[in-house]
């Protein structure tokens, strides 16, 4: 008898646990990445490199993005100024000018928008060394 009680209140706790329904996400703009981070490697001072960070406004509102903030002069950005459809893609590029730079560097890039999440971050990383004489 214990057995079947146990059995049973088993059953209906699976039952119940399967029958909820996790929320719908929130209505509005999303931006989703492909990528968040890039590692360019090892390069010499004065090498710029580039690198180009996909997205896709994965909501149901355009995506609007406000600013793009890096965490020094050493690093521009360029992204789009138009609005991005629910279901588009667009690109944010991020250039780094190693110039005076030497060893490991991390840099951070912080994405304004009006997302359900408003502050989103991607990074690029590289290992800056002496210059090539």
């Amino acid at each position: 008898m214990k057995r079947l009680v146990t059995l049973l209140i088993g059953f209906f706790t699976v039952s119940y646990a399967i029958a909820q329904e996790a929320p719908a996400p929130a209505a509005g703009p999303y931006i989703t990445f492909e990528e968040t981070s890039h590692d360019f490697g090892d390069i010499y001072q004065g090498d710029k490199v580039e690198y180009t960070f996909t997205f896709e406004n994965t909501g149901t509102e355009p995506l609007i993005i406000t600013n793009v903030q890096t965490t020094c002069g050493c690093t521009a950005t360029d992204w789009p100024r138009e609005p991005v459809l629910p279901g588009k893609t667009g690109r944010i590029k991020v250039t780094f000018d190693s110039t005076g730079k030497y060893g490991r560097q991390n840099k951070i890039i912080s994405i304004v928008s009006n997302a359900v999440s408003p502050l989103n971050q991607v990074k690029i990383v590289t290992n800056v060394l002496p210059g090539k004489d």
